[in-house]
């Protein structure tokens, strides 16, 4: 596509794969996508990825040029993103935010603002537009440096409707709505030898297994889904990925706080953990699992890569109603719907959520259906869409 003339594209990222991360993921699957369309294409990100990939077996060389060589998040950043700039001249920077990626320091906030120039536009992808629970007294510093972020940029993207609708109150240059997709390649087929690997996990025939994908944190309610846990007999819960992640520091706090809810509700023999593992792993045990349990505390949102990657292997998932927001959503995207795609309950409601488990587990004709109505909302959010519409972005800005 563009083989004479290749745009050139620098992604600015605090995370980057061997870093684990949904942000670096959903990176990496864009980056791939544009260099196979014959863009040019490099990622700045933190030292840490370099350094892991030094340590790992499994990781791929990419098919573009990776630059781990920014060792901290600060304002002294702003001299290797200005060189780097100048060396690569792209024509589009994009940078991926999520706060907690970038060490939850401003510098990148204003990053657009202080190294603009004319032959460089800025494009930022807001993941995540929301208050860590951690930090709330935080919030009015951190809305007015997210503002600057995207009142700087040439053009902001949305991942989803309720951000897209929060932002839409800015004033923006260029505001538009791009999902994100799974960061789980589906790599086995769904006739997966499941019974085999059940067996290898431990679980009997007379028993269901519940499954949950991603690092814990205060906002993705393992609290009440451990509490749920403890209200249905004859079911272990299987812990799918890494803990804590490498961008979030309070997601440790907040493991310490499930283990030793687990223990005091004795149940540590029935919730298995399986540490971050390959794709085809991960493929491996959603398949294997009968119910995908995701109880976010703010309500289901198409931000969440770890919904997105549920919804693409057609698990029969469990999760949780958005409550009232003070923005219209846009409706932009094709909504969950409760017994179709999913079942839905209230946040912070473990009875209520042990309820939804317990039905569809009662219900293989539910799980199938709700199964298939989910791979089939997945299809809106494939990679190769994604890409055409950053790509469609970028040549509207880029001339």
């Amino acid at each position: 596509m563009f083989r004479s003339n290749p745009m050139r594209i620098l992604f600015i990222t605090g995370e980057f794969p061997p870093m684990q991360g949904g942000v670096g993921d959903c990176t990496n699957e864009i980056a791939q996508e544009l260099a196979a369309r014959g863009a040019e294409v490099q990622v700045l990100t933190s030292t840490q990825a370099r350094d892991l990939r030094r340590s790992s077996s499994v990781v791929r060389p990419p098919s573009f040029v990776v630059r781990p060589i920014i060792e901290r998040w600060d304002w002294s950043s702003h001299r290797v993103l200005a060189r780097v700039l100048r060396e690569f001249a792209p024509h589009i920077a994009h940078i991926q935010y999520q706060t907690g990626a970038f060490a939850m320091h401003p510098a990148i906030n204003f990053a657009p603002r202080f190294l603009k120039s004319s032959r460089t536009k800025f494009v930022t992808t807001f993941h995540d537009l929301r208050v860590p629970y951690l930090f709330p007294k935080a919030a009015p510093v951190r809305d007015w440096v997210t503002r600057e972020l995207a009142r700087a940029s040439d053009a902001v993207i949305a991942t989803n409707d309720d951000d897209y609708a929060q932002l839409s109150t800015l004033n923006l240059k260029l505001l538009t709505l791009i999902p994100i997709g799974s960061n789980i390649p589906i790599t086995a087929s769904p006739n997966h030898p499941r019974n085999a690997w059940r067996a290898q996990l431990g679980i009997r025939d007379d028993e269901t297994l519940l499954c949950y994908f991603g690092f814990l944190n205060e906002s993705k309610g393992g609290e009440t889904l451990i509490r749920a846990l403890a209200l249905i007999p004859n079911a272990k819960l299987l812990m799918i990925g890494g803990k804590v992640g490498a961008s979030d520091p309070t997601n440790a706090i907040y493991l310490s706080k499930i283990e030793s809810l687990i223990s005091d509700l004795h149940l540590t023999d029935r919730v298995l953990w399986t540490d971050y593992t390959p794709p085809e792993i991960v493929t491996a045990n959603f398949y294997a699992s009968d119910v995908c349990v995701l109880p976010y505390r703010d309500g289901a949102s198409y931000r969440r890569g770890t919904l997105m990657a549920a919804l693409a292997h057609g698990c029969a998932i469990v999760t949780t109603q958005v409550q009232g927001s003070k923005f219209k959503v846009t409706g932009q995207l094709p909504p969950l719907r409760d017994g179709e795609n999913c079942l839905l309950v209230p946040p912070d409601d473990p009875r209520a959520l042990a309820e939804a488990i317990q039905r569809a587990m009662a219900s293989p004709e539910l799980r199938a259906k709700i199964g298939a109505g989910a791979r089939a909302l997945a299809q809106h959010f494939t990679w190769d869409r994604i890409v055409e519409q950053h790509l469609e972005l970028y040549r509207q800005i880029a001339g």
